[in-house]
């Protein structure tokens, strides 16, 4: 009886001792942070202090500490699948207290230009729902559980909106191009599908049927997943054009001024967190 309770003693302490170093990591506020490239969050991860690196199915996961806030890092890889699947990883192994999504888009509001940013407060699919004769009829994607319609346009928190709005006056920005022109920010409708715009028309019908700021592949998807997990998101964009039919000459020319633009704003949005 002896010699059999002594190996119950040592699982026992194993797993109360476990049990409580996960109860320490999961009482740590912390924020995550998503891009789909890893030139979309390379700024965001030099910075981070005290690395901890980990991977789960294959993904590499950065945790540690930025502008005094507890975060963890990660890039999603490109498209909608992908997002989701990064997306579900964070959720389920650091359990953030909200989600932010930093990268680069093709502008749809003609007004915007290259460099500029979108604070995204709503992200919306552009190629979910019914193609008909006459147009594409979007409709609102459905939970696994209960067959509950989402909305069309899931909305950021507002929360963490307006914490990114408030920062946003105290950043300094890269200049575009020659150096000639400061970015601007606006706040506005982010819209995402499974398809790299580079079409004048498709452009004008993203403006004029969804009041889109952006298109991009992933914020849709991350999107649904906070939704449906309940966790708080926040999408912000900087273009690296305009969805144009020349858009691939331009993402060569402002890629890594819009990668580094959007970073910046998003940890500043870290850092505001805790004020």
């Amino acid at each position: 009886m002896k010699i059999m309770a002594r190996p119950l003693l040592i699982w026992f302490f194993c797993m109360v001792t476990g049990l409580a170093s996960a109860q320490t990591v999961k009482s740590q506020p912390i924020t995550g942070i998503l891009g789909a490239f890893p030139a979309e969050v390379t700024l965001i991860h030099d910075l981070i202090l005290d690395k901890k690196e980990m991977i789960f199915q294959h993904i590499r996961f950065t945790e540690g500490t930025l502008n005094g806030r507890h975060v963890v890092l990660a890039s999603t890889g490109m498209g909608k699948v992908n997002a989701a699947i990064t997306t579900t990883l964070m959720l389920e192994h650091f359990e953030p207290e909200e989600l932010l999504f930093t990268g680069i888009a093709g502008g749809v509001n003609p007004g915007l230009s290259p460099g500029d940013l979108v604070i995204g407060n709503k992200i919306a699919y552009h190629d979910y729902g019914t193609i008909t004769p006459d147009s594409m009829m979007r409709r609102g994607t459905r939970t696994q559980d209960n067959a509950e319609e989402n909305p069309i346009y899931f909305p950021c928190n507002p929360k963490l909106v307006k914490v990114a709005q408030e920062v946003s006056g105290r950043l300094t920005l890269k200049k575009v191009g020659s150096g000639s022109r400061t970015p601007k920010i606006v706040t506005g409708i982010i819209v995402t599908g499974d398809v790299f715009v580079s079409s004048n028309e498709a452009t004008k019908k993203l403006r004029l049927t969804m009041n889109a700021e952006a298109t991009e592949m992933e914020g849709a998807a991350v999107a649904q997943t906070c939704w449906q997990q309940k966790t708080p998101f926040l999408v912000i964009r900087s273009l690296s054009d305009n969805a144009s039919n020349n858009a691939k000459d331009d993402v060569a020319a402002f890629y890594q001024t819009a990668a580094h633009n959007s970073a910046s704003l998003v940890m500043a949005v870290v850092g505001g967190l805790g004020m």
